[in-house]
C-alpha cells in the first residue's frame, strides 16, 4: 500500500503585513516616541563630569525630593493594590444598582486632567475642607504634607490596579472555588491557596503601573503637597523649578537619576512577576 502523500503546507492567513514590516514599524514607532527622547537625556547628561552629575544628583535638596517621591508612590500603590482588589471583585462578582455608574467612575482619573484633581483634592483636604476639617481636629494634617501627595497619588493610580485585575477574574472560573470548599477549605485557605496565586501576577501588574505613574506624577500633587522643600517637594517639581532658574544641567542630572532608579525598580517587579507567571502557570 502507498503512502499517502504529504499533504501541502498552507500559508496561515494574516490579516496585517508579515513580521519583519510590522517589526520595522513598531522599533520606528517606539524609537521616535520612547528612545530617541531617553536618549537625550543620557546625552545632555554626558556633558557633566563624574563629579559635576553626582554632586547634582546628591545634593541634599534633591536627595530629599527623591525619598518623598518613592516613598509616597510605594505607599499609594499599596494601598491601590489592597483597594483596588477589592473593588474589582465587587464590580465582577455582585451585580447592585448603579453598577454601571461606578464602573465608569473607575476611569474618571484617566480622562480628568491632573490639575483639576489636585485642585479638587486640596479644596476637600485642605485644613477648613469638607473631609480636612475632620483630620486637622483628630491632628493628621492632610492637605500640604505626604499625606496629601499619597492621596493624590491613590487617586490617579487606584484604575490601574482595577484595569489589570478585573478581566482576570472576569474569566476565572468559580468551580474552582466551589471545589476547594468542598474538599473542606476555608475561605482564606481558598483565597490564599487557589485565588491569589492566579491573581498575584495581574495585582503585581497593578502596582507596577500604578507605582510607576505616581513617580512621575505632577499636576494632581504641586497643589496639594505645598512645595516646601525636604518635606512635601517632589522630584518632578524640583526639575521643573530648576528648568525655570536655566539650571538645565541640574534638571538633566535629576532626570537621568530618576530614570535609572525606575528602570531598575520596573526590571525588579517584572521579573518577580515572570517568576510567578511561570510557576503558577505550569500548575
Amino acid at each position: 500500500m502507498k503512502p499517502a502523500p504529504d499533504k501541502p503546507r498552507v500559508r496561515p492567513f494574516r490579516v496585517l503585513p508579515g513580521f519583519r514590516l510590522t517589526l520595522g514599524f513598531t522599533l520606528i514607532y517606539l524609537s521616535l516616541l520612547v528612545l530617541i527622547p531617553l536618549s537625550t537625556v543620557v546625552l545632555q547628561s554626558m556633558n557633566m563630569s563624574w563629579d559635576t552629575f553626582w554632586g547634582l544628583v546628591l545634593d541634599k535638596r534633591v536627595m530629599a525630593a527623591y525619598r518623598v517621591s518613592f516613598l509616597t508612590s510605594l505607599l499609594a500603590a499599596l494601598v491601590n493594590v489592597v483597594f483596588g482588589f477589592l473593588t474589582a471583585w465587587v464590580l465582577v462578582r455582585y451585580s447592585f444598582p448603579g453598577k454601571r455608574l461606578i464602573n465608569g467612575i473607575i476611569d474618571l482619573p484617566f480622562a480628568l486632567p491632573t490639575a483639576v484633581a489636585g485642585i479638587s483634592l486640596t479644596a476637600i483636604y485642605a485644613e477648613n475642607g469638607w473631609m480636612g476639617q475632620w483630620l486637622y481636629a483628630l491632628g493628621i494634617p492632610s492637605a500640604y504634607s505626604v499625606l496629601g501627595i499619597t492621596i493624590a497619588l491613590i487617586f490617579i493610580g487606584l484604575p490601574f490596579v482595577v484595569r489589570t485585575v478585573q478581566p482576570v477574574l472576569e474569566h476565572w472560573d468559580v468551580d474552582v472555588e466551589e471545589a476547594a470548599a468542598i474538599l473542606g477549605a476555608r475561605r482564606f485557605q481558598t483565597f490564599r491557596r487557589v485565588v491569589l496565586p492566579q491573581l498575584l501576577p495581574a495585582i503585581m501588574t497593578g502596582f507596577t503601573l500604578a507605582f510607576a505613574r505616581g513617580i512621575g506624577e505632577y499636576g494632581s500633587v504641586i497643589f496639594i503637597s505645598g512645595n516646601m522643600p525636604y518635606k512635601t517637594e517632589i522630584a518632578p517639581l524640583l526639575m521643573m523649578t530648576k528648568l525655570e532658574q536655566f539650571d538645565y544641567a541640574g534638571a538633566t542630572a535629576i532626570a537621568l537619576m530618576m530614570l535609572i532608579i525606575a528602570f531598575i525598580l520596573l526590571v525588579i517587579m517584572n521579573a518577580i512577576q515572570w517568576r510567578y507567571t511561570r510557576r503558577f502557570g505550569s500548575l
